[in-house]
């Protein structure tokens, strides 16, 4: 748990991301990230890398033309949208259980128009390169979409790798899947439920939100727990990428203890 305080300003920072790494987890389906170091110091004095991934990596943000044709890339998104201030829920979940519009009932007066919202399940330190973290994780319904889509929300946020229950996406019977083969059959085992019954869309709730231009943002991770049930500001920036479908973030909290901060003015300096 980390707190980083600015001495001058007492401002406090808080990390909320995962490292962004080669042998990264990464979801079944998608390519690793692969690194070159083609300028290294013992050779050249400089070091210099390039790489090749897929931006759906570690924490990241999804622009509404990920599932929406036409829509907006990540660098048309407004400035505003990665910045500003909102507030963490704490909905702990189990194994392939849904967030719900009456999880977040509870959180009438809490979440406000314009909020950034980032939501712990707890399931953040399960991250790792497992069926668990990726196959067994909870998801949104889309009642609960449509509940922040109600409170006009700009930015969502969840510590899982995908918005909707895994069963809902490609790692299951959808798309070009399953990309878990496993999956299904075991959630038949264990539930006696039919995967492809309960879960008949696909990513249904995060489409929504795409759809009503509320970029999201996946595997939310680091001190997470330091911020939640708080109200802090929150940061998000991604490339200036006008047909970026996603983006790597580096999500941090900013907290003002003492309420001393404020925003340069813009004074001129000439």
């Amino acid at each position: 748990m980390t707190i980083r305080t600015e001495p001058e300003t007492g401002l406090q920072y808080v990390e909320l991301s995962h490292p962004w790494h080669h042998n990264q987890p990464v979801l079944p389906g998608l390519d690793e990230l692969i690194l070159y170091r083609s300028v290294n110091h013992a050779k050249h004095g400089v070091m210099s890398q390039k790489f090749k991934t897929t931006f759906h990596t570690s924490t990241h943000v999804n622009a509404p033309i990920h599932l929406v044709s036409g829509a907006k890339g990540v660098g048309e998104i407004p400035l505003e949208t990665f910045w500003g201030t909102g507030v963490v829920l704490s909905i702990p979940k189990q194994q392939w259980e849904l967030i719900t519009a009456d999880d977040l009932s509870v959180f009438e007066g809490v979440v406000q128009a314009d909020d950034i919202v980032l939501i712990n399940t707890g399931w953040h330190k399960r991250y790792s390169d497992s069926q668990d973290y990726f196959g067994h994780s909870p998801g949104l319904s889309v009642e609960a979409a449509q509940w922040f889509i109600d409170k006009k929300i700009k930015l969502l946020g969840v510590d899982t790798p995908q918005v909707d229950h895994p069963l809902a996406t490609s790692l299951a019977e959808h798309r070009n899947g399953p990309t878990m083969k496993r999956l299904a059959p075991e959630y038949e085992r264990t539930t006696g439920r039919n995967a492809k019954g309960d879960f008949p869309d696909w990513v249904p709730a995060h489409r929504l939100l795409l759809q009503n231009d509320i970029p999201t943002i996946e595997n939310v991770g680091g001190d997470l727990d330091v911020v939640t049930e708080r109200r802090c500001t929150f940061h998000a920036m991604p490339w200036r990428w006008n047909e970026g479908d996603a983006c790597v973030v580096r999500l941090m909290a900013l907290m003002d203890p003492e309420g001393r901060y404020q925003v340069e003015s813009g004074q001129t300096t000439a």
